[in-house]
């Protein structure tokens, strides 16, 4: 198969001269793909599965698979869903028969979120997903199911609403400004409490953010599901296992000094925690267990505890030791002296699940590449939705600064403080 484009894609949405985009398919559901321009630029095709940042006479050979998860995380303007608070309440009316009261949206990286009450009394999340995703309805069933899962199984986590024919999701053609698309949409209940960041951070709340996410873990660990396989997404660029990824986006950082960081996080990565896979612990994770995405209320004590566990866009066969560097990542970023914070999650997870020598030796450099992930995957996907920066950028600039502290004190230090903080608190408990 062959197929051949012209696109004029630039991120700045300016003119630009039409370029000739070659797609050829090789044995073995492989790529092959060809540009030809008259000045550097970004690639959208006619197909939203494929697209590419490449310099002058670039010439690439990439996976089927690796194009889709390339396409999922940078999606085109198109991908997104832009439904109107209108075609929102009607979609609620017309399959779940309910009267939306009130409406209003929610921030989302690359779906979109309605917050809706009813006037039968009830409170819910209309989620829609972007049309890329949409493609993949085994991955949102997937991920559905872990959400009912966990939540039959005492975690705070989202279940859904069931059609009036009884189906967990649907499937919307909907023209939102740039032609008819495809959404899979899902109503869900709405959790109690507010994003984590918004609370003063306690050493308790934290503890009960690692125990939390080491408990949701376990559980996942115990879910069966015919199509499970589904979950190893071997190319998800959000994958702790796909840092040596970035190398292809780091371009972005040109002229930025954390340009030299993030290479030389990336470096360790190779040389120190790759080799160490066949010792950390398998499992089915979260993948994106950070401030936004953990929810909580005031307790009897005049503290907060836990009250919900959302978005499961970025579950993943993964490692134990992935959702612990994730969530110690996250959840630096609104606290005041970060290097706090790892103690008492760890403190937290290991009372559920504790570290084995290779995991606890590579924690260190695996938070960083989550820095490193975050802020040069922000920084691309900022080029194809400019106007999403505020939300894109969110979580990268705040940890720009914690990237470059935790880089300089360095990991034998960092991991001195954390480790003994875990072992006071848990002396404590």
């Amino acid at each position: 198969m062959t197929k051949e484009y012209w696109t004029s894609v630039r991120p700045d949405r300016t003119k630009a001269p039409r370029n000739r985009f070659i797609l050829k398919r090789l044995p073995g559901h492989t790529f092959l793909v060809l540009y030809f321009w008259m000045k550097p630029t970004f690639f959208c095709t006619l197909e939203p599965w494929s697209r590419a940042i490449s310099d002058r006479g670039s010439l690439h050979v990439v996976t089927h698979r690796e194009v889709c998860d390339v396409n999922r995380d940078m999606s085109t303007n198109h991908a997104k869903p832009n439904f109107s608070q209108s075609q929102a309440a009607e979609i609620v009316k017309k399959h779940y028969n309910l009267t939306p009261s009130q409406l209003h949206r929610l921030p989302s990286y690359d779906d979109q979120n309605f917050c809706i009450a009813t006037v039968e009394g009830g409170k819910y999340l209309l989620k829609i997903m972007n049309s890329v995703n949409t493609k993949d309805p085994t991955l949102i069933e997937l991920q559905t199911y872990a959400m009912n899962f966990l939540h039959e199984n005492g975690l705070p986590t989202q279940m859904t609403i069931k059609t009036t024919m009884g189906q967990d999701m649907i499937l919307e053609d909907i023209d939102c400004g740039s032609g008819l698309q495809k959404h899979l949409v899902r109503l869900l209940t709405y959790l109690p409490g507010v994003p984590i960041h918004e609370v003063p951070s306690s050493s308790q709340l934290l503890y009960e953010v690692g125990q939390t996410a080491a408990r949701m873990d376990n559980t996942l660990k115990e879910m069966k599901h015919p199509q499970l396989c589904v979950l190893q997404r071997d190319g998800f660029i959000w994958s702790l296992s796909n840092i040596p990824i970035l190398e292809k986006y780091i371009k972005v950082l040109d002229g930025d000094p954390l340009l030299e960081v993030v290479r030389s996080v990336l470096q360790q990565y190779k040389t120190a925690v790759a080799p160490k896979y066949s010792s950390f612990r398998t499992c089915v994770i979260h993948g994106d267990f950070n401030d936004l995405n953990v929810l909580v209320q005031a307790n009897e004590t005049n503290g907060y505890k836990i009250s919900g566990i959302i978005d499961f866009g970025d579950m993943n066969f993964g490692y134990y030791i992935y959702e612990l560097a994730i969530t110690i990542t996250y959840m630096m970023l609104e606290h005041p002296n970060p290097i706090d914070v790892a103690g008492p999650i760890l403190a937290g997870w290991e009372s559920v699940f504790p570290l084995n020598a290779a995991e606890r030796e590579c924690l260190f450099w695996l938070v960083l590449s989550r820095l490193c992930q975050s802020l040069v995957m922000a920084r691309f996907s900022v080029t194809f939705q400019p106007e999403n920066e505020e939300y894109l950028m969110l979580s990268s600039k705040k940890g720009i600064t914690v990237l470059r502290k935790l880089f300089e004190i360095g990991k034998e230090q960092v991991e001195k403080v954390w480790f003994q903080s875990a072992a006071q608190f848990s002396d404590k408990k």
